[in-house]
């Protein structure tokens, strides 16, 4: 079996997530737990030599939050003290890591089949590229406890951030990526194998059975 060519993606662990009066600090998982495990797998990228990109969110100057140069566009301390000149890094200001960078260009350049994200947030950023990475080919991994999400509430409805990161683990595992914790990703790397992802017709399937009224 070929070993699985896989590119770590850090997305967005900026200090406007982690301010606590801020309206996206991250609610669920608890944002220093999965910022413990961010760190966890961008430390075992290190060691195992696997490619690791840092990705930062950027709006103009004045903007509410990740405004251009503000405490809050930067860097966690965390991140930033690790990165090396060997990260490629990306700035955005979409949603997806794909838009309007270079990613899939160094990702065909590096020969990468499996970008494993970690980062912020699940109802967005995440969700975005992997939706993205699809119909590009390439193979995507979630850490489950390395990214986290907001409560929301609007004209729809509202919903916790535990509802919304849970809700979009299993969507993400049912067709589009391959949903896992930071301890059993590290297990995969150390053998060089892919994670396990279902499928929408099997989920389905066990989606009809586990809410089947009961006789």
């Amino acid at each position: 079996m070929a070993e699985t060519r896989r590119a770590l993606i850090v997305i967005d662990v900026q200090n406007d997530y982690f301010a606590e009066e801020g309206p996206l600090a991250i609610q669920y998982p608890d944002r220093f737990e999965s910022l413990a495990n961010i760190t966890r797998a961008i430390d075992l990228a290190h060691k195992q030599g696997m490619p690791i990109v840092s990705v930062q969110h950027e709006y103009p100057a004045g903007a509410p939050v990740f405004a251009q140069g503000s405490e809050g566009w930067k860097l966690h301390p965390e991140i930033a003290s690790r990165r090396t000149d060997s990260w490629k890094h990306l700035v955005k200001s979409y949603s997806s890591v794909f838009a309007g960078t270079d990613f899939e260009a160094w990702l065909r350049e590096n020969k990468i089949e499996t970008i494993t994200i970690v980062g912020y947030m699940t109802n967005n950023c995440d969700l975005a590229t992997a939706v993205e990475a699809e119909p590009r080919g390439i193979a995507v991994e979630l850490l489950s406890d390395a990214s986290g999400a907001i409560h929301l509430a609007n004209e729809a409805g509202t919903a916790s951030a535990q509802q919304v990161h849970e809700t979009l683990m299993v969507l993400l595992q049912s067709s589009m990526a391959a949903v896992a914790s930071t301890d059993d990703w590290a297990q995969a790397v150390a053998a060089g194998t892919a994670l396990p992802k279902s499928d929408l017709g099997t989920s389905a399937v066990q989606g009809r059975a586990a809410f089947a009224p009961v006789a």
